[in-house]
């Protein structure tokens, strides 16, 4: 059973996944520092305040003080999420999507300009140099 564990472990794709996720994490606060410090700074300059507070009243209730309190949907807190989602996915992928699918490009057209041959032919050729010796 330990062995079988071991493999799991050691098998590329878990080391992969692992690591995406660490440097997802850390990506992460990245992400949120330039939403935070420059998107909605911006947003606030042009609109007024990019939080939206939208509340439904369904009903009242009591608290333990003997004070009415209204019993509210908070819609706003649900589009704020949602728009601070678009947020980060937009600068996820305008900054990093965008350039890593330009350098992909740029590497394959690379591979594609020098391809390497098969591996039968470079089995033909080293035996073709073989004899010529």
């Amino acid at each position: 059973m330990l062995e079988e564990f071991k493999k799991f472990i050691f098998k590329g794709n878990v080391i992969d996944l692992s690591t995406g996720v660490i440097i997802g994490a850390a990506f992460g606060s990245i992400v949120s520092a330039l939403t935070k410090g420059i998107i909605e700074p911006i947003l606030k300059r042009l609109g007024g305040n990019p939080n939206v507070s939208l509340g439904l009243k369904i009903g009242e209730f009591t608290d333990d003080k003997g004070a009415k309190v209204a019993n509210m949907l908070d819609i706003g807190m649900v589009i704020n999420a949602v728009i601070g989602f678009l947020i980060t996915a937009a600068v996820i992928f305008f900054v990093i999507v965008k350039p890593a699918n330009k350098l992909m490009a740029m590497i394959q057209k690379e591979d594609a300009a020098h391809p390497t041959p098969a591996a039968d032919i470079i089995l033909l050729t080293e035996i073709r140099d073989l004899l010529k010796k």
